[in-house]
């Protein structure tokens, strides 16, 4: 029963861990490491993907066509502007503070480059360049009154928020609707688009081994300062997954109009803030002043400057939402960016896992909240339900995203 007795003292034979081979026993706990670090980990994503999936479950059983190749196109063009927005709003709840006006801000941007191109006949490009270049003076504005004299940010971005919306009715003027040419190359590209299969599967090639490599690199980084690294099982099981889940989408996508370059875009955007977040000297800053502004500023971390960087950041993506915005549209009015449009994208923020307090979250939080809020809009409208249900929904969705995040951050506090 306890085994033969060793010439140590120590019985042997009882011991099952000496029963596994050593190779399963690592993928064994680099299967549970995996799991743990997607699930509860600082930028775990495994709880979204799960109630993405259950949303799209329930949908699709609703409505069967929810789920076709044609429809999710759609949903993925349609999330995009509001997508790129959300990561800003991710950038400046990181910090601890929120932006109320992009909302406004990406109206503004919109109307900017259709008065700009139609009206003005400025050129494309130099109609975009002031659109962005507003929403970064926005930013500016906001970060100098938050940091440096010390103005709640809910209040400055709410006053910007009136204040941007009349701007807006001001640029417009008296028609309040202005379209932009179908034939333009913009608006083309934002709403026809597509790549072609061949680069699609490329481009998820090159991503796969570039997250490999960064993998592998960052592993071999840690073992020769002598640090715990992930074993081998890890790096296999992450690349995997990341391959499954991008061959999957680009093949099925592929059966009807394929990947959007708006999409594209997008996702660099995502990737970009990912890694600058992830890999830089600022995104430690952004993390260490949303965690705790007094720490960071006794450790020596440019407080007001990160805080500055973020507002700006965050204010630049709006009007980059609100340029797309008009693409998608094939035009600029007194609704771009409504009422509706900052409560989605900071929904969108926080349904996809970051937190209200700073601190916490990631870049991709923006792709898998937005999809959440896009995928029930898009269902009910399939439904043909109204909306004030849709309204309800999202709200449900978005308490039930806040109780989470409070419990998290209760069991951390804890810990």
């Amino acid at each position: 029963m306890w085994g033969p007795m060793n010439a140590d003292g120590t019985r042997g034979g009882g011991s099952t861990l000496a029963a596994v081979d050593p190779g399963q026993a690592r993928t064994r706990v680099g299967l549970r490491a995996v799991l743990g670090q997607w699930f509860h980990g600082e930028h775990g994503v495994a709880p979204i993907v799960v109630g993405l999936a259950f949303v799209w479950v329930v949908l699709a059983v609703i409505q069967p066509d929810f789920l076709s190749a044609e429809n999710l196109v759609n949903l993925t063009l349609q999330s995009v502007p509001v997508g790129v927005i959300a990561l800003g709003v991710v950038l400046v709840l990181l910090v601890g503070q929120i932006d109320l006006s992009v909302g406004s801000v990406s109206g503004l941007a919109a109307a900017i480059v259709a008065v700009g191109t139609v009206t003005a006949g400025w050129p494309f490009v130099l109609a975009v360049a002031v659109a962005l270049a507003c929403g970064m003076a926005v930013g500016l504005v906001y970060g100098i009154l938050s940091s440096r004299l010390g103005l709640p940010s809910f209040v400055i971005t709410l006053a910007g928020l009136l204040f941007l919306a009349g701007l807006q009715l001001r640029v417009l003027g008296p028609l309040g609707s202005i379209n932009l040419p179908f034939e333009s190359w913009f608006v083309r590209s934002i709403q026809q688009g597509f790549l072609d299969p061949a680069v699609a599967w490329a481009l998820v090639v090159l991503w796969v081994l570039a997250y490999l490599a960064m993998q592998v690199w960052g592993r071999e980084r840690r073992r020769r300062a002598d640090l715990a690294c992930a074993p081998w099982s890890q790096v296999v099981l992450r690349t995997g997954a990341l391959a499954a889940v991008l061959g999957a989408a680009v093949g099925y996508l592929s059966t009807a109009r394929g990947v959007g370059y708006s999409v594209v875009l997008f996702v660099v955007l995502v990737i970009v803030a990912d890694v600058a977040l992830r890999r830089t000297r600022w995104g430690r800053s952004v993390r260490a002043v949303g965690s705790d502004r007094r720490a960071a500023l006794l450790s020596g971390v440019a407080v007001h400057r990160t805080v500055v960087s973020s507002f700006v950041a965050c204010s630049t993506l709006a009007a980059l939402g609100g340029v797309l915005a008009a693409g998608r549209l094939g035009a600029a009015n007194q609704g771009t960016g409504g009422a509706d449009t900052y409560l989605t994208a900071i929904a969108a923020a926080v349904i996809g896992g970051t937190s209200l307090f700073g601190g916490r979250g990631s870049a991709w939080s923006a792709l898998l909240g937005v999809l959440v809020i896009q995928s029930v809009a898009n269902g009910l409208t399939l439904l043909d339900l109204d909306q004030a249900t849709r309204y309800m929904v999202t709200g449900a969705v978005l308490l039930g995203a806040i109780v989470v995040d409070m419990l998290v951050r209760r069991r951390r506090q804890e810990a």
